[in-house]
């Protein structure tokens, strides 16, 4: 067996967020049922599924923690397996790089990489995060507004995860 991985949600202020741990750290995040995930992150992990609590536990305290405020830097390790090199490069120097509360733009992410992909490429990167809001994808905007995000309810979420980060001021409808 090469491996296994574990799989738990915990409820957010976005909704439910899932979470596939394998023995090297956290390999997915995500939004909504655990169940359609679960079958996702099993068929890209092609790992076997284990049932157990305690190698999700940190990650979805850490998620409780960071939704309610108190937690401003992850501390449960990323497995990275399922980015590619250049995928693993930009996304590392945003997880290094950008901290909580602040933003980049698509474009200096690009640049700050050192990988020669274009700002245009750096959305898709984005959009192909395996591990959103530890790997704070939500951080990376536009030079004009917000840009876009796949998470959660797409940009609506990016803007709820700006505004718990301090970044955008609080609208109306935030509870």
């Amino acid at each position: 067996m090469a491996g296994s991985v574990a799989f738990g949600s915990v409820p957010t202020r976005l909704g439910d967020m899932v979470v596939a741990v394998t023995e090297d750290g956290v390999a997915g995040v995500g939004w909504g049922d655990l169940s359609p995930f679960r079958a996702r992150m099993l068929g890209r992990l092609g790992l076997e599924e284990k049932d157990d609590p305690g190698m999700t536990a940190a990650v979805l305290g850490e998620l409780g923690e960071y939704y309610e405020g108190g937690l401003k830097v992850f501390g449960v390790p990323v497995d990275w397996r399922l980015t590619s090199p250049v995928q693993r490069r930009v996304l590392g120097t945003l997880y290094e790089t950008v901290p909580y509360g602040k933003v980049v733009t698509y474009g200096e992410l690009a640049a700050r990489s050192g990988t020669g992909v274009p700002a245009r490429a750096i959305g898709s990167i984005m959009g192909a995060n395996p591990v959103p809001v530890i790997v704070p994808c939500h951080r990376v905007v536009a030079g004009n507004g917000l840009g876009g995000f796949s998470g959660g309810e797409g940009v609506e979420s990016k803007r709820r995860l700006l505004t718990l980060e301090g970044y955008l001021q609080p609208m109306l409808d935030w509870d």
